[in-house]
């Protein structure tokens, strides 16, 4: 089972290797993050500046006679500092936003293209909302990071050392008074890190949880409306909802009590610098000038330290987005090419299973030594029970699967051996459930690729009888697909989906219950679409609808797993073993001897 959200997963990365490994990401826009730095490094000096110019101005204006030229002059230097210091704070916001963007867009793509790669098996385990949460809201945790965090960091340290630097020169005395609660930052700084670390995890994993039940359920809101359940369906979604809910607010507790506690910190320092600094005024060691300028300084002290806790927040944010992002990232498929795998330049069409055992679960094999051979450009049906293996067969030819045991041969070459891109190019699937993008049937056919012209997509619908009802919708081809095409019927998708198989030339079809649930009329157009495109290349079918099949070469019987009878329709027949009895189950009402074989 692939849990993404796993708790013992997660714990096993450590902030100092997530940190890193963030970094990695960063490392090409090197000369982008130094120049912010070299930016943010004037504007830093420029903000130190502007304590000393008030308590110069204090001092000259406190003075007896007041030296207005020298006022001016620190008016001026202290507009200009902030002119400056404005500047040089816009450049780097722009150039961090910028780089932030790239490299989240590279996180994404980097996320998207591993999921790509991820065998089916995955995708049937793990929820697609869960999957959306990774790809957009925990990368959008990461652009703040890296905006708000990395440059800003070493912004509020070079402020920190530049304001003790300052108030050391200015009196070395009240500097050492200020280190007294500097033990007690770091104290509670380490305090609220580990609270605000699993606050954060638990607000991510219920995100990912709420956002997988929407996914889910909106998919799904016609089934929870056919059989009433709006109100247990809101019941489990108010639960969840209840849990983010508490979740956030933990969060919200966990700083709310932080900032108030450094905000106390500061008044006791405070305190101490105006007793201790005042007496240092009374006795004439320093001036009130310099006192204000401390004080400033002070202020100024825990400003970055309050910023750097908020921007802790946002770090722990972001390594538990990091955490989640990387448990996809290390999950590997499993069903991978080989070190040197063949890419094929064509495909015959002859397919072989010899002796093939798999299992999805441990030990209940669902196909037990089972061997076929099926010649280039032959059509074979498989027929059985619901579980007999059927599309079990299918993915495995295509390897969405592998298998545990045997051997799968695509003309005489072993399909592992095969370029996994390369298999699939040569085989087209045809499934009961067509799946349809947004778009147009245009770019469903096409699958947007541009080598395929709109010649070709029209020849390929009128091969397989498209063409009846696109050509009568007012925009034809270019008509708009709703999501998962439900503006059409089972039908038209099918046919859309025969159209779409075509057009990519395969020389190997699929075609797996293409035809239940389909109206009569509809079926006689993918009945006829059929016998066109057995033509083609090889064809293999799973259809319950044994009037689909009575024309293919081959049918093989399958019961658990296993292969029972071979043989046309017409030899299956007069045998009269398995083969039979499902069709005289299907044709109950009419004489199995009295039955002409319908065309196709």
């Amino acid at each position: 089972m692939f849990d993404i959200d796993n708790d013992a997963r997660l714990h096993q990365y450590k902030d100092l290797d997530i940190l890193k490994r963030l970094m990695k990401y960063a490392l090409p826009y090197w000369k982008w993050f130094l120049l912010t730095l070299f930016f943010m490094f004037i504007s830093v000096g420029f903000a130190l500046i502007e304590p000393f110019i008030i308590g110069s101005s204090i001092d000259v204006l406190a003075a007896d006679v007041i030296d207005r030229t020298q006022l001016l002059i620190y008016l001026g230097i202290f507009l200009v500092s902030i002119l400056l210091n404005a500047l040089f704070n816009y450049l780097q916001t722009m150039i961090l936003q910028k780089t932030g963007q790239s490299i989240i867009y590279n996180i994404r793509e980097e996320i998207f293209t591993h999921i790509e790669t991820q065998d089916i098996e995955y995708f049937n385990q793990v929820p697609t909302g869960k999957l959306v949460t990774r790809v957009t809201n925990d990368t959008n945790t990461l652009n703040e990071m890296y905006t708000s965090v990395v440059v800003t960091v070493f912004r509020n340290l070079f402020m920190i050392i530049g304001i003790f630097t300052a108030m050391f020169i200015l009196n070395t005395q009240l500097a050492l008074y200020v280190l007294i609660v500097i033990p007690f930052i770091v104290i509670f700084s380490f305090v609220f890190r580990r609270f605000s670390r699993k606050a954060y995890r638990m607000v991510r994993a219920n995100m990912s949880k709420i956002n997988g039940f929407l996914a889910e359920h909106l998919s799904g809101m016609k089934i929870v409306q056919i059989f009433n359940q709006e109100t247990e369906k809101f019941n489990e979604f108010n639960a969840r909802n209840e849990d983010l809910k508490r979740s956030q607010l933990r969060e919200l507790l966990v700083f709310a009590i932080y900032r108030p506690t450094m905000y106390m910190l500061y008044i006791i320092a405070t305190i101490i610098i105006f007793y201790f600094g005042g007496l240092q005024v009374i006795s004439g060691i320093i001036s009130i000038g310099v006192l204000i300028a401390f004080h400033n300084y002070l202020g100024r002290f825990f400003e970055p330290i309050q910023q750097l806790a908020e921007q802790f927040n946002i770090l722990q944010s972001a390594f538990a987005s990091s955490e989640r992002i990387f448990a996809i990232l290390e999950t590997k498929p499993t069903v991978v090419n080989q070190k040197n795998a063949i890419t094929l330049e064509n495909v015959k069409g002859e397919i072989e299973f010899r002796n093939v055992w798999f299992k999805y679960k441990e030990d209940e094999w669902v196909l037990k030594d089972v061997s076929f051979k099926v010649k280039a450009k032959e059509s074979v049906a498989f027929v059985g029970a619901t579980g007999a293996g059927k599309t079990t067969i299918l993915g495995l030819l295509t390897r969405n699967y592998d298998i545990h045991k045997g051997q799968i041969l695509l003309d005489g070459i072993d399909i592992k051996d095969i370029h996994i891109g390369s298999l699939r190019k040569f085989i087209g699937q045809m499934l009961q459930d067509v799946f349809m993008f947004s778009g147009t049937i245009k770019s469903n056919i096409t699958l947007r690729d541009e080598s395929i012209t709109d010649a070709a997509v029209k020849e390929a619908c009128h091969y397989v009888n498209a063409h009846q009802f696109i050509e009568r919708l007012p925009k034809q081809y270019d008509e708009l697909v709703r999501e998962r095409g439900n503006n059409f019927s089972a039908g038209q998708r099918q046919l859309i989906s025969f159209a779409r198989t075509l057009v990519h030339n395969p020389s190997i079809m699929i075609l797996d219950e293409a035809t239940a649930n389909i109206d009569t009329e509809t079926e006689m157009l993918i009945q006829e679409s059929l016998k066109k495109m057995m033509n083609i290349g090889t064809m293999l079918i799973v259809a319950h609808r044994l009037s689909t099949i009575q024309h293919v070469d081959q049918i093989i019987v399958l019961q658990q797993g296993e292969i029972i009878e071979k043989g046309s329709h017409q030899a299956l027949l007069k045998e009269k073993g398995h083969y039979y009895y499902l069709y005289k189950l299907q044709y109950k009402d009419q004489s199995i001897e009295s039955q002409t074989t319908p065309s196709l």
